[in-house]
């Protein structure tokens, strides 16, 4: 059981000019439910990912996963942020493996479970490979490896492929969809992609300008669908996406970029 519930979160960055990041926000992902949040650029969605990942506190409001409060990390959920998060000194294996490390899980298990993990991502034979020495793809295969390795019930992603070359992007884009459809883990990915939003989300969270709060919510249960992204009804909800961030001129930035990838 891994549903998420946040209820009036509000996130306030303490400092000489104090930032308001996240305010009275509302959310609830059910269990093994996929959504995808998009918003403008410091609108609080890697603000709200950290605090579900446990990394940052809540000023007010409260967070549950799993049916209980949330209080610090928690060891079935993974993070995967957008610049890999990848030790450049530690060999693929290692770097697959660090999270189980962490948690003092013996040579021999971790070993094995790295293996395969490796396998089943293409990345079987670079175990001693270190990160400068693979591809972007790789890296990020790498990336979620770790994540894969933890058996996580809880999958949050920051923006993971956005620094990747267009066909690598819709490779591994189609590479979560079926992890997420064999593992049924919850899932919720942060992009400023329409296209990946109404690929990988069966609900879309549209949010506001800083302070952050939930503007709208797309259902697209269609996400499902075998071949979804070559349909018209994926192409209607791009578009229907598209004019809901258009509607409010807070939301250029965030319609810019989309237009910028079409």
């Amino acid at each position: 059981m891994a549903r998420i519930e946040v209820d009036g979160l509000t996130v306030r960055y303490p400092g000489a000019a104090p930032v308001l990041a996240l305010d009275a926000l509302d959310l609830d992902v059910g269990d093994g439910e996929p959504i995808a949040v998009i918003g403008p650029s410091g609108c609080g969605k890697s603000t709200l990912l950290l605090v579900l990942a446990g990394l940052v506190a809540a000023t007010e409001g409260s967070v549950r996963v799993g049916g209980e409060a949330l209080a610090g990390a928690r060891r079935r959920t993974a993070l995967m942020l957008q610049d890999f998060g990848l030790l450049p000194w530690k060999t693929v294996e290692h770097n697959a493996g660090l999270g189980l490390e962490i948690r003092g899980v013996d040579p021999m298990t971790r070993r094995a479970t790295v293996a395969a993990v490796l396998e089943r991502l293409g990345l079987a034979g670079f175990g001693h490979a270190y990160p400068a020495e693979l591809s972007g793809g790789m890296r990020q295969r790498v990336a979620l490896a770790r994540a894969l390795a933890l058996e996580a019930d809880v999958l949050l992603m920051d923006e993971p492929l956005s620094a990747l070359d267009a066909l690598t992007r819709e490779d591994l884009q189609g590479l979560l969809f079926e992890l997420w459809q064999q593992r049924g883990h919850t899932q919720v990915l942060v992009t400023h992609s329409i296209e990946e939003a109404v690929l990988l989300g069966r609900r879309i969270v549209v949010m506001t300008p800083r302070p952050g709060r939930v503007a709208a919510v797309l259902d697209n249960p269609e996400m499902e669908q075998p071949g979804y992204r070559s349909t018209e009804t994926f192409l209607r909800r791009c578009v229907a996406l598209r004019q809901m961030l258009e509607s409010e001129g807070a939301f250029e930035s965030a319609a810019g970029a989309a237009r910028a990838e079409a």
